[in-house]
């Protein structure tokens, strides 16, 4: 038996990175899935690579008629939702001084209003017993540059998620936060981070972190199947951090 026998997982940019590894181990654990992503030619990979009945359907997260037809989608084909991992999300960094409104605008609209928007949405299909898991990062605690907006909207996000566990735990819904550190994945490059940056950040970023290297997506998938399991039954409103000590110390 798998931990996710007969659920139904809906897994935002389930089509890379985090959200494709997580959404691999969600189906090999016995999980219904589907998985959301903004590129037509990679959500095809996906359900090629993955198998195992994947549901896929284009939709990105900073459009509301985008997430209204996923919550469609998914009632019409599935009838319910047990499992929300709101994982999407984009950013256009830089520095404070130099930010402008409309990259200010994609990136909240790529973080906290696409999360708070796409897990309102997609409730209404939820039932008692359900898991929401929201994806914030460890940028919430630490200063770092080039990253003002986008942190702040981790830290929504990671707010939200103690909102929700106020307002839905008498629902039997569970919500947390899986805040990663620095994982290999192709996030800072889609961004726009040039090739040179990436390493350099690297460098400095591994000799911070007390095991000295980056998480890996699987690692993520591993503490998302934890949180979305009956394994973590006594636990909502909490962020757990899978950063290798990154921030903890």
């Amino acid at each position: 038996m798998g931990k996710l026998d007969g659920k139904i997982a809906v897994i935002t940019g389930g089509n890379s990175g985090m959200g494709l590894a997580t959404a691999r181990l969600f189906a090999r654990e016995g999980a219904r899935v589907v998985i959301t992503g903004r590129d037509q030619a990679t959500l095809e990979a996906a359900v090629q690579s993955i198998g195992n009945g994947i549901d896929a359907i284009r939709s990105d997260i900073s459009s509301m008629a985008d997430i209204e037809a996923l919550r469609d989608h998914v009632g019409r084909k599935h009838g319910r939702v047990d499992i929300v991992f709101a994982n999407a999300g984009g950013a256009r960094p830089g520095m404070f001084e130099h930010m402008s409104e409309e990259e200010f605008d994609f990136t909240v609209a790529n973080t906290f209003k696409g999360t708070y928007f796409t897990v309102q949405k997609l409730l209404p299909l939820m039932r008692s017993g359900g898991s929401i898991i929201l994806n914030t990062s460890t940028l919430t605690t630490q200063g770092r540059p080039y990253v003002s907006v986008y942190s702040a909207g981790k830290a929504a996000i990671r707010s939200l998620a103690r909102s929700l566990t106020a307002e839905l735990t008498e629902r039997g819904i569970r919500v947390n936060a899986m805040a990663p550190g620095y994982i290999d994945t192709d996030q800072a490059r889609k961004s726009g981070v040039s090739e040179e940056m990436i390493e350099q950040t690297k460098a400095q970023v591994h000799a911070q972190i007390p095991m000295h290297r980056s998480g890996t997506v699987e690692e993520i998938a591993k503490a998302v199947l934890f949180l979305a399991s009956d394994d973590s039954s006594y636990i909502t409103g909490s962020e757990l951090c899978v950063d290798g000590g990154w921030a903890q110390i």
